[in-house]
């Protein structure tokens, strides 16, 4: 289980789960999950409505772009520290972007290729050497992309 201690002291003005939803999107059963495994944690309760520091909002926003990026929630979690304040490694954020880059460049090919198979002037595709020659390619890597995960 995640755990990231958030304390946050002061006479701010605490937002319920439902505000929380409203500026940010995230569902409130993704914002206890979070909470659950350490990712947020709310400062109280009104009532049955859990209450949050404000400082939850740029959080979730980090959490969000996490995800959007590709990290997984433990991932996440090592990007805060005990008291939830955001240290983002440098070097693991390099990887991601160098990650990104490489599935970039796959996307690139793979709509070049779909877009000369949709434009091709051949009358049949299987008489279309550049057509033959980017299936054969796509097989290919297909097949380093298995045996890779095989080891």
């Amino acid at each position: 289980m995640i755990r990231v201690k958030v304390n946050f002291r002061s006479s701010m003005k605490f937002l319920d789960i439902g505000e929380v939803t409203a500026q940010t999107g995230v569902k409130p059963s993704a914002l206890r999950y979070y909470e659950k495994v350490g990712l947020i944690s709310s400062s109280s309760r009104l009532g049955l409505r859990r209450q949050f520091p404000q400082e939850v909002l740029l959080q979730i926003k980090l959490i969000m772009m996490g995800k959007s990026a590709g990290f997984s929630l433990e991932e996440i979690a090592s990007m805060f520290s005990d008291r939830g304040t955001p240290e983002l490694p440098r070097v693991m954020l390099h990887q991601k972007a160098d990650q990104i880059d490489q599935q970039i460049h796959k996307l690139i090919a793979l709509r070049d290729t779909l877009r000369h198979v949709a434009d091709c002037p051949a009358s049949s595709h299987m008489e279309c050497p550049t057509f033959i020659r980017l299936v054969e390619m796509a097989g290919k890597n297909h097949l380093k992309q298995q045996r890779k995960k095989a080891e």
